[in-house]
């Protein structure tokens, strides 16, 4: 029998970006738009700099751009390392909805990028590689059902370097045999643990995951170009990745409807620099007080009822910085109760130890649902007690970027020049609109610097 591999990857290759719906490949660039723009502001942070200095050690001489530094050029792997740790730098790159422990901006679009600018390929080609191996991440993504995380990986760890292998490899040009080579290479190449969440240290080894799931798919398609071999059953067979990392799966998600239901439509774009879990209870918070124009002062107390995954992973109260406190949901919905959380400014250290925002997620009441109806993994019902005795109750499962609430063009727009505020604003344009009109641009190698002036 064919392997699943084997069909994902004779899928990847053969994709005709003609036979791709247009809603496809506009929720593509939107994705590769977004990527940048949270990759530019990422790289300002010192743990993106670690990595960047990590890099710059060891990849220069090269020609794929390292995104937020001027003039800086290194060999693809390492330019693939710091792009993709620069673009989860904040906890603002986007993912699929529902979540299947997959991020397609940050391990698909660096590695992608790196590679097209090493080769000197075409915007088509980059194209058709984010979309395929969106096709193909996301699927591996649904196989594992979500569980990986529940045995203690932090799963786009462990589905990254299986996209960003694909990536890679399409821009490379391999056929179909030596891409399914590249997948299970990729598989030996998986890591990412939660031990931050529970932590008092080290949160920023979270950003270092899909850093390195982006250069481990270059290292995976490379070595596939040169006649390595991975083993072709590396997603369903015995000690491959569904029985090794996954406390649940469902091998049939891994080929259900290729090219007939496109996953690409399923990307997520965060709107707050935080983790998704917490999103759809902000814009409920947001909804009613603005709704009911009231203000923090108004409000006693706030109930959140969640699934058991908010409360098993996400239910953390005294974080002790902001990265972990990205992680944590009453935090989250604590800090957008106080400040507006729309600029991703306001996630930062200061706000840790503000006595309001500290004294609100200690407070929040977090529980379970009090029903049986299925739902979202990232559904919440709000609900908030004002002081003067009246009950106001939202329950959301979507939030603006969201695939039911996409962003329009100019909400992108004004996104990413929000990130990329600080940087040449002719650049800036220059790159929104090469890659919101990929298809025509002849070779990726002269886009401008994005850095900031």
């Amino acid at each position: 029998m064919t392997s699943h591999s084997a069909t994902l990857s004779a899928f990847a290759h053969d994709l005709n970006l003609k036979s791709v719906p247009s809603s496809v490949i506009s929720r593509a660039k939107a994705c590769m738009v977004d990527t940048l723009g949270v990759s530019v502001f990422g790289s300002q942070f010192p743990w993106s700099q670690s990595i960047k200095a990590y890099a710059q050690a060891y990849g220069q001489g090269g020609r794929s751009q390292v995104f937020g530094t001027s003039g800086l050029r290194l060999h693809a792997p390492q330019a693939a390392l710091a792009n993709g740790a620069f673009a989860h730098a904040f906890e603002q790159d986007s993912l699929r909805k529902p979540g299947a422990g997959v991020h397609p901006g940050a391990t698909l679009f660096p590695p992608a990028l790196a590679m097209s600018q090493e080769r000197s390929a075409t915007g088509a080609v980059l194209l058709k590689a984010f979309i395929a191996s969106c096709e193909v991440m996301f699927r591996i993504g649904a196989s594992s059902k979500h569980s990986s995380e529940q045995l203690g990986f932090h799963a786009p760890g462990l589905t990254g370097p299986y996209g960003a292998a694909m990536a890679s490899g399409l821009v490379m040009g391999l056929d179909a045999n030596q891409l399914c080579s590249a997948l299970g290479i990729a598989g030996s190449l998986s890591g990412g643990l939660l031990a931050f969440s529970k932590a008092k240290q080290g949160a920023e080894v979270k950003r270092l995951h899909l850093g390195r799931a982006c250069e481990s798919g270059v290292m995976a398609a490379s070595l596939a170009e040169q006649g390595f071999q991975g083993p072709e059953t590396v997603l369903e067979g015995q000690f491959g990745f569904l029985n090794s990392f996954c406390a649940q799966s469902a091998p049939e998600l891994l080929t259900h409807g290729l090219g007939v239901e496109w996953e690409t439509l399923k990307i997520c774009i965060k709107a707050y620099a935080c983790h998704v879990t917490a999103h759809p209870a902000i814009e409920s918070l947001r909804g009613l007080m603005q709704d009911h124009h009231l203000s923090a002062e108004q409000i006693e107390h706030l109930r959140l009822e969640v699934g058991a995954k908010i409360l098993s992973h996400h239910d953390i109260r005294a974080p002790k910085d902001i990265k972990q406190a990205q992680y944590s949901v009453p935090f989250c919905l604590s800090l957008a109760l106080h400040h507006n959380v729309e600029d991703p400014s306001a996630f930062s250290d200061q706000w840790v130890t503000d006595p309001r925002v500290l004294r609100t997620c200690r407070e929040l009441e977090l529980v379970g649902f009090s029903d049986d109806a299925k739902r979202g993994s990232w559904a919440s019902r709000l609900t908030l007690t004002l002081k003067n005795g009246q009950t106001l109750v939202r329950e959301a499962d979507s939030f603006l970027g969201s695939p039911e609430k996409s962003l329009t063009n100019e909400q992108l727009k004004k996104r990413f020049e929000l990130h990329t505020a600080h940087c040449n604003p002719q650049a800036v344009q220059i790159w929104f609109d090469a890659l919101m009109d990929l298809e025509s641009i002849g070779s990726l190698k002269e886009l401008p610097d994005l850095f900031p002036i």
